[in-house]
């Protein structure tokens, strides 16, 4: 290999990290910034989706930093106004317990109960709370339950409350920003859960009509229901103002070479790169440069200078550059940063173990394993994210794709898996049905479809990503193999 040291180049891409921040708040070294990324941090748009692994805990930790949203304030002409000095971030939900900031998952459904309109009240409250000072009677009382009532009993205190921090903040050129994450743990149940969301977008929608309070709520794409959430006047005015954290080839391997430039090895990935790296701060930290991303084509040469052309002895089992993010999307092409990233680093730890003397710093049956295993941890994620998803796709195991989906209805069948999914529903167990188990096999069928994990082939055959297929035990002929 040619232009890094393959040894130093291995061991860099093996410290790659091994999860994103779990809600702390990263270094600047750490944040990259594509396109879709930076326009979803505009403080007038209240709504960002995104798939699990896409940015979305990241961001909610991000922003509570100055030095981040200086740094996005910089990099976008339309946030410049808005992400500055004197933006002041609160959290209103999130990963991490806050108790004095908001309540907990044991607190809130209490709460929804105790007033009318309860979902959108307890939201209302929160958003006060951060809004008071400390010698308001919302800062004196003694717990949630009290400040619910005092604000569901005094609208108008509220209200002055409101407005006077807004004309206090429009004088003074801020803004103030409360930062809702992780809403599938506000609640034990999913009903629940989409009432607590469609009240926090109620208050996303009243927030508008201020000129400097600004509310930012970080949703998966499947929470995003309008039948559930969206049934309230001008909920189109929020909803449809909502933005993606999109992730397309070249921001993968952009956000790639920003973590290996800022690593112990990055001086020598920077000259390996090529392009003028300029520090955005003291410590060091370095943002990749903006062309270096446009040129896929010169992306796809340096890559290849870490991982060889081809991912085999020839071409024809495809070329490790396109070869990984294709087998690791969902049937609409989304990769999770998270599920790319933990390939590049298990295939790194792989080729030092098993092909130490390889001369490139990835062996091409190492970008495999990192892919098989990078699959188990997405099986993972569905099993924790949707159980009633795990439970179709875990009894498919050995079959092969593409398959008629009358083996797949036979296997629900067999184990009546629908029927236990009702049954656990109907029991109170807090899990989540498909939309349409109504219709029963052919509904859940179109579920899946619509979550990226089915596709329909032309002769209406059932095929499956390899990113679910491979952890899920399935087959494919000349695939990854499954993991079993």
């Amino acid at each position: 290999m040619t232009g890094i040291d393959t040894r130093k180049a291995r061991a860099a891409l093996a410290n790659l990290p091994d999860e994103t921040s779990y809600g702390e708040t990263p270094t600047l070294k750490q944040v990259y910034l594509p396109p879709s990324h930076r326009k979803a941090m505009d403080l007038n748009n209240a709504v960002v989706t995104g798939m699990r692994g896409s940015g979305k805990t990241f961001w909610w930790g991000a922003l509570q930093r100055p030095e981040v949203r200086r740094l996005i304030g910089l990099s976008s002409v339309p946030v410049r106004s808005a992400l500055n000095a004197k933006t002041e971030v609160r959290t209103g939900f999130g990963v991490k317990p806050s108790p004095e900031n908001y309540p907990s998952i044991d607190v809130l459904p209490r709460l929804m109960n105790r007033v009318d309109d309860g979902p959108r009240i307890v939201w209302r409250t929160v958003i006060a709370r951060q809004l008071a000072s400390d010698d308001h009677p919302l800062a004196r009382a003694v717990d949630w339950p009290d400040r619910v009532k005092w604000v569901d009993d005094n609208p108008e205190k509220v209200d002055n409350l409101f407005s006077k921090r807004d004309m206090n903040l429009d004088k003074n050129d801020g803004y103030f920003l409360i930062l809702f994450d992780a809403l599938d743990r506000c609640a034990n149940d999913w009903k629940d859960m989409y009432r607590l969301i469609r009240g926090l977008l109620q208050n996303a929608l009243e927030m508008r009509s201020y000129r400097r309070l600004r509310v930012k709520i970080f949703l998966r794409v499947d929470q995003v229901d309008k039948s559930r959430i969206g049934d309230f006047p001008d909920a189109s005015k929020i909803l449809s103002t909502a933005l993606g954290l999109s992730w397309p080839r070249s921001e993968l391997y952009g956000l790639l070479w920003q973590l290996l430039a800022n690593d112990n090895y990055g001086a020598l990935f920077r000259g390996f790169l090529g392009g003028n790296w300029l520090p955005i701060d003291s410590d060091g930290a370095f943002q990749i440069p903006r062309d270096l991303v446009r040129d896929e084509e010169g992306q796809r040469r340096k890559f290849h200078q870490l991982s060889g052309p081809w991912m085999g002895t020839n071409p024809r089992r495809g070329f490790p550059f396109s070869w990984i993010p294709n087998h690791l999307g969902d049937t609409k092409q989304r990769v999770s940063p998270r599920s790319f990233i933990a390939a590049l680093r298990l295939a790194a730890e792989n080729t030092q173990e098993n092909y130490p003397n390889h001369d490139h710093a990835l062996h091409y049956n190492s970008i495999n394993d990192g892919v098989r295993k990078a699959s188990v941890i997405r099986v993972d994620e569905i099993r924790e994210d949707y159980p009633w998803m795990h439970s179709v796709l875990n009894i498919l195991e050995g079959l092969n794709v593409p398959c008629e989906f009358g083996d797949i209805r036979r296997r629900w069948g067999s184990k009546q898996v629908l029927k236990h999914l009702v049954a656990e529903a109907e029991g109170g167990e807090p899990k989540s049905l498909p939309h349409n188990i109504a219709r029963g096999p052919a509904g859940v069928r179109e579920d899946l479809e619509s979550a990226g994990v089915f596709d329909r082939l032309l002769d209406n055959r059932v095929n499956i990503p390899d990113i679910f297929r491979v952890g899920y035990g399935l087959g494919r002929k000349g695939g990854v193999k499954p993991v079993r």
